[in-house]
């Protein structure tokens, strides 16, 4: 069974950290934990149009949580930081 780029890709990650590594030709992306470096570097190109140098991933663990007296074990999330390219880059902030 073929997965598409949509299943591979959930997000993109917008936080400070972010954004300072895109100064870099650097994205980060919430991905499927499932998914491997070469699935996520196709789904990347395919999507944006541009040229993956690099694919490194984070696995991180879920935390437990506490609100209003009630534990919560937060999922598991894996993100992905692509390296594009000189002279590539994916503007995040503009929806796909």
């Amino acid at each position: 069974m073929k997965i598409s780029a949509y299943d591979v890709i959930l997000s993109p990650v917008i936080t400070e950290k972010a954004t300072m590594l895109s100064e870099h030709n650097k994205v980060i992306f919430n991905v499927a934990p499932k998914a491997t470096k070469t699935e996520i570097k196709s789904a990347v190109e395919q999507l944006f149009k541009v040229k993956v140098d690099a694919v490194n991933t984070i696995v991180r663990k879920g935390k437990i949580k506490v609100f209003k007296g009630r534990k919560a074990l937060l999922s598991d999330t894996k993100r992905a930081i692509v390296t594009l390219a000189e002279g590539h880059s994916i503007d995040v902030t503009t929806g796909l």
